[in-house]
């Protein structure tokens, strides 16, 4: 068994406001749980207006099944226009290891 995570660092756009932060924040973590079956929150620079962190995490029998998901989650989150990555960090841990 495999356990994977996805943490993105982003810049948001035209954000002039928390408010405005969570309106394009929150969709994002709700699309990536509805669409890939992945546990995904909104992770770091919670007082920043314009940056935010969004972890993504996932378990699977294999490696090969984790990257796959986390690939399509980053293209996901690649594929908003409003957010800009500024960088993308993966981890991944097997039951195997001590």
């Amino acid at each position: 068994m495999f356990t994977a995570t996805l943490t993105v660092d982003l810049l948001l756009g035209d954000v002039h406001s928390l408010k405005g932060k969570r309106s394009l924040v929150r969709p994002l973590v709700a699309d990536l749980r509805r669409s890939f079956e992945v546990a995904a929150a909104e992770t770091g620079h919670l007082d920043l207006h314009r940056r935010a962190e969004v972890a993504v995490a996932v378990v699977a029998p294999d490696a090969a099944r984790c990257t796959d998901v986390l690939d399509r989650c980053e293209r996901l989150v690649a594929s908003h226009p409003e957010f800009q990555i500024l960088s993308a960090r993966r981890q991944f841990l097997s039951s195997d290891d001590d």
